[in-house]
């Protein structure tokens, strides 16, 4: 794929964005860590992607389940059980390795390429983060870096969060981004429904 597709590939995943509420953590890293490929744990980067591969293995058996609902009724209700042990498991051992408390919680306005939230601290343009974000709708833990590109006083007023901080997804996993690709569009579908359902109560 050339420049100019990719560009444009970027600019349409780019253009689904969302409000939404994470649970998310950030630290700063050199700019050095960034360009190693395999900074981040492999360990780390597995355990984050589980769900993501679960969910893909999951996409994968849809065809075959739906098979066997017209010939194996039971068989396929007992393997879509399996299915669901199989995601808890999946989400305990998630939650294990990633602590996150409900502090942890804020709100963002995200894309497939990058991420807006209130923070703390005042960071600098070009400050480079390593981000671990619970996506807590799907129980999904994703591990990627970023750099900023810009940070400004919170509109809202927050005394626990002053600062809102733009960042750009840099090295993300790409069954990782895939993931969050999918993600997005499906909460801002959801998201339009549940407006268009206001606008027709009100």
């Amino acid at each position: 794929m050339d420049k100019i597709n990719m560009t444009k590939t970027e600019d349409r995943r780019g253009f689904f964005r969302i409000d939404d509420e994470v649970n998310l953590f950030y630290k700063k890293i050199d700019e050095k860590l960034v360009n190693e490929p395999h900074h981040v744990s492999d360990n780390i980067l597995n355990s984050c992607s589980l769900s993501t591969a679960l969910e893909m293995v999951s996409q994968e058996s849809i065809l075959l389940l739906h098979r066997l609902d017209k010939n194996l009724p039971d068989v396929a209700e007992y393997l879509r059980l399996i299915d669901r042990k199989i995601d808890l498991l999946a989400q305990a051992i998630t939650m294990q390795g990633f602590q996150f408390k409900e502090n942890d919680t804020r709100n963002v306005n995200m894309s497939a390429t990058g991420i807006a939230f209130n923070c703390e601290e005042a960071l600098k343009e070009n400050d480079y983060l390593e981000i671990k974000i619970l996506l807590v709708s799907c129980m999904t833990v994703i591990v990627t870096y970023g750099r900023v590109v810009y940070c400004k006083n919170s509109p809202s007023n927050d005394s626990q969060y002053p600062y809102f901080v733009g960042v750009n997804f840099i090295n993300m996993k790409d069954e990782d981004r895939e993931m969050l690709i999918k993600y997005v569009v499906k909460e801002q579908l959801q998201q339009i429904r549940d407006k268009k359902q206001v606008g027709n109560k009100a």
